[in-house]
């Protein structure tokens, strides 16, 4: 089951997606506004279980796609998590004991099918493919052998860098991982049922046609589950919260020469099982 947010005849509606269209589930489900209080109510079930009985209410191309969880209350994100990636910095140094994370915001995203804005601040924009982890179960110390069952769903992150901002302090990357609309999320959240889902997927980027990152979260450093243990030692998960996993090596600014996005590139991030995240590029 593919569960999406979208823009329908002015409506922000959520349902399922088929070849043939989209199926308004919200309107069977006024007590939960969003997916992120689907989840919150373990609603999952439910919503698939309506989805049977129900015709596509929209056809293809005449809704547009949102990020699927409009209102998280964090997006923490994973850096340097493949050993390719930690190899980049060519700073000698192995990889460290614990992961590097930093916050976004969720006006830092757009969904599927939308670009990708350039800001006028710099031309520095690079694309970085991953899994988005979407939590479905409140937790707190939560021990690494549990952590996978805190998992609602999946969904595919571009996490669109603004290269030289993220160099503008000492030691933080915020800035250039912040400006609007950089990022892409989507198309949809994938219920997660079964380890498999996460523990050793294939995980590539596209750039024009051109494969650029490909690499499989069994490589991780940090998998899934030790992201999920760690984060929860120092705040609460609530449902609805994301987790981008991490971006395999290949991120136009480690290019030589570099090669940063541009008007009119395409890029599409894809998972196993998940989907093909797609996205264009314009300029602010």
């Amino acid at each position: 089951m593919k569960l999406a947010t979208v823009t329908a005849d002015g409506d922000t509606l959520y349902g399922t997606i088929t070849d043939a269209g989209f199926t308004a589930l919200s309107p069977h489900f006024p007590q939960w506004p969003t997916l992120r209080d689907v989840i919150a109510a373990d609603g999952l079930h439910d919503l698939a279980k309506a989805a049977q009985s129900q015709a596509p209410t929209h056809p293809p191309d005449s809704f547009t796609y949102q990020i699927p969880i409009p209102n998280p209350e964090k997006i923490i994100c994973v850096g340097v998590n493949f050993p390719d990636r930690n190899a980049e910095y060519k700073d000698g140094v192995e990889a460290p004991p614990n992961p590097s994370l930093f916050i976004r915001f969720p006006r830092s995203f757009t969904g599927h099918d939308q670009p990708l804005i350039r800001p006028k601040a710099s031309d520095q924009l690079d694309y970085e493919g991953e899994i988005a982890v979407i939590i479905g179960k409140t937790g707190r110390h939560i021990a690494q052998e549990n952590a996978l069952t805190h998992i609602a769903a999946l969904s595919l992150t571009n996490e669109g860098t603004l290269r030289d901002w993220v160099r503008h302090a000492k030691f933080n990357v915020t800035q250039g991982k912040n400006f609007d609309r950089s990022g892409a999320m989507g198309p949809w959240i994938v219920p997660f049922t079964h380890p498999a889902q996460i523990e050793d997927v294939r995980l590539t980027t596209r750039v024009n046609g051109e494969l650029r990152q490909d690499d499989r979260t069994s490589r991780m450093i940090f998998p899934v589950a030790k992201q999920i243990a760690y984060i929860s030692t120092f705040t609460t998960l609530v449902p609805g919260d994301i987790i981008v996993s991490g971006t395999p090596t290949g991120a136009g600014a480690r290019l030589d020469p570099p090669q940063y996005l541009r008007p009119g590139d395409v890029i599409e991030v894809e998972a196993e099982g998940i989907g093909i995240l797609r996205n264009t590029v314009e300029d602010e």
